[in-house]
């Protein structure tokens, strides 16, 4: 991996992309977005995580997190490895209609890969970018908030429930932000 493409300034600002193999629309209900929010909320309580600003879509999700200690790769590792547990929990306990056809999808990804797992959901990498201007910073946060606007999901970014574009309109958002100003 290129130096470009590392998170390794602590105390720094960078944008990250997590992304379902082969983008696959997993993340459509509710309860599976509740277990990324959740899974920010324990890095952010037990692991020093940051978090600036974030949207959860339907097959990826973007946030703006900084660190001063730990090395984000890791957090990233901790987050993508419960987070898949738990979603594969899921499918296979709540109605879902495509749960045969998503665990087939993700046993097949794991598969490909050959890492001891019976089920692969995320692609591998976070594609780090380091904020080191206001610009880049203004630009991101942006991105991140038209997001599910872009989407066709809401019509005013502080309308959709997984974004942190609630609270920069100043209402109450699912976790606690580290605002940029």
């Amino acid at each position: 991996m290129s130096e470009k493409y590392k998170a390794n300034l602590t105390g720094e600002l960078y944008f990250i992309t997590i992304t379902v193999v082969d983008w696959v629309d997993l993340l459509t209900r509710p309860a599976y977005k509740e277990v990324i929010v959740e899974s920010l909320k324990h890095c952010q309580l037990n692991k020093g995580l940051k978090v600036h600003a974030y949207a959860i879509m339907s097959n990826h999700w973007h946030a703006i997190v900084s660190l001063e200690v730990a090395k984000l790769e890791e957090i990233i590792r901790d987050i993508k490895k419960f987070t898949s547990k738990r979603l594969i929990e899921m499918i296979g306990q709540i109605n879902e209609s495509r749960r045969e056809w998503m665990l087939k999808k993700f046993a097949f990804a794991a598969r490909r890969v050959r890492k001891g797992v019976n089920y692969k959901v995320w692609q591998d990498g976070y594609h780090p970018i380091h904020l080191s201007s206001n610009d880049m910073i203004d630009q991101r946060l942006n991105y991140i908030h038209q997001n599910p606007v872009e989407e066709g999901y809401v019509c005013e970014p502080e309308h959709y429930v997984y974004s942190s574009a609630k609270d920069y309109a100043g209402l109450p958002g699912l976790i606690a932000l580290q605002m940029l100003t």
